[in-house]
């Protein structure tokens, strides 16, 4: 959520902010210019309102002092006058009610501002790679299997990767994992927060899987991007489900990453800042609708409605928020060199970058059966504008509010698309797997994945 305060004072600078996003090019002068007209009207309103309300309070005495002289007449006259002050008030403020909230609906829906180092540019072709943090493994450089084959592939011979009675349960994009591929799932999840936890002080945590609808909107994911979600509310039970069920669930919804409440764990709160940064990781499954995948990622893993996720969240000053970005993306890469695989990471562009992040590095594995990079990480960070449609501020040492915190936020990996990586990336001749070398001590008795 943006401050209408610094749009206010600082219009140019917001339009030309705005406006480094593609989709507000041609729009952004337009909408700030209807936003500072908006704030205008309701700030005019509330000055009327405060002047109709110290009127109320001063011919509130001086009907105590006609009635005391016994001046029947004048304390009539403003008995009257305050009746009428009375109606002006409760209308002014139904009125300051709607505007208000008129104004927050522009507000909320608007993306945060790209940070000055973002580059330009209008989608995936023009992110920037960063030359310092490219992996190369071991074993990709040893040159690996002339012809790979995709993850859907291995999984799919060996037995242990089940699409089509996931499909008859639950329609696509959903997937049954068997046997040893269940069991690597598992250690994936228990190797990366070990990692997490010991290594980079995340605290570990298990949150909750459904949340209301203010822990969407403070992350941002409400109200612009509600098709993304699923949604438990009484109007979707009530169309599929028998009557009675149809009271027995309040509106919830899904969450389509950790993100959500491990960031919402500091809402509405005010946080000491000799006690920043905190820093989270959870395990959790995470629910995404992808309504806008259709035709992408059709077959296999990458394009889940069910997908298990390592998330990392933290929150902290806006002094240290760009060093914090830095050592979180640091943290996700680390699990990848310790898989020993292939990947690098690049700076999205204006264009390509999420809608509550100022800046976001994307990490993506090399998968040699698709011949490409994929995504399998994004840490991004929010500034204050998470912060501040939670309302989470930060309180100095002196006990003075200095303003809102800032957040971050990124996957720690993506469990599935790290399996996928390791099914491509250590697959031998034969169809089996190998296990890498930092696994092997959650896998106990398992040196490589076979079909029985």
């Amino acid at each position: 959520m943006h401050d209408i305060k610094y749009i206010r004072d600082h219009t140019d600078a917001f339009v030309a902010g705005l406006g480094r996003r593609p989709a507000y090019q041609e729009s952004a002068a337009s909408l700030t210019a209807e936003l500072v007209k908006r704030d205008a009207v309701l700030r005019n309103l509330q000055t009327l309102l405060q002047k109709s309300q110290a009127r109320r309070n001063e011919a509130s005495k001086e009907i105590g002092q006609a009635k005391a002289t016994k001046d029947e007449a004048k304390a009539q006259e403003l008995l009257n006058e305050v009746a009428v002050i009375k109606e002006t008030i409760q209308k002014g403020e139904q009125d300051e009610r709607a505007y208000k909230r008129a104004l927050e609906l522009i507000l909320a829906e608007l993306p945060n501002i790209p940070a000055d180092d973002v580059p330009q540019g209008g989608g995936e072709a023009d992110n920037v790679p960063i030359a310092h943090r490219h992996y190369e493994s071991i074993r990709s450089a040893a040159g690996g299997m002339n012809a790979p084959k995709e993850h859907f592939e291995l999984g799919e011979k060996l037995g242990l990767m089940d699409f089509e009675r996931a499909a008859k349960v639950s329609g696509a994009r959903f997937v049954y994992l068997k046997g040893p591929l269940a069991r690597l799932n598992r250690a994936l999840a228990s190797f990366m927060l070990d990692i997490h936890t010991t290594q980079f002080g995340y605290e570990e945590v298990v949150p909750p899987l459904l949340v209301r609808d203010e822990a969407m909107f403070g992350t941002g994911q409400l109200p612009k991007f509600a098709e993304d979600l699923f949604s438990t509310s009484r109007e979707f039970i009530e169309e599929r489900k028998p009557n009675e069920f149809a009271n027995t669930l309040a509106r919830h919804w899904l969450i389509p990453t950790a993100e959500v409440p491990l960031t919402n764990y500091v809402s509405s709160e005010i946080l000491a800042e000799a006690e920043l940064p905190l820093r989270f990781t959870a395990y959790t499954p995470c629910f995404r609708s992808e309504a806008g995948a259709a035709g992408k990622d059709t077959r296999g893993m990458i394009r889940m409605h069910q997908f298990d996720k390592v998330e990392l969240v933290s929150i902290t000053t806006p002094e240290k928020s760009n060093e914090e970005h830095e050592r979180m993306t640091d943290a996700a890469q680390e699990i990848l060199k310790r898989l020993d695989l292939a990947h690098r990471v690049v700076t999205l562009c204006t264009g390509d970058m999420g809608f509550s992040a100022r800046k976001t590095y994307d990490i993506e594995v090399w998968l040699p059966g698709q011949n490409r990079f994929r995504e399998i990480s994004s840490c991004s960070n929010c500034g204050d504008f998470q912060a501040r449609r939670m309302n989470t501020r930060v309180r100095g040492a002196d006990g003075k509010v200095k303003g809102p915190a800032h957040t971050l936020n990124g996957s720690g990996l993506a469990i599935g698309r790290t399996l996928i990586a390791i099914l491509e990336n250590y697959q031998n001749p034969d169809g089996s797997i190998a296990i890498p070398d930092a696994l092997k001590s959650y896998l106990p008795g398992l040196e490589k994945i076979e079909k029985k």
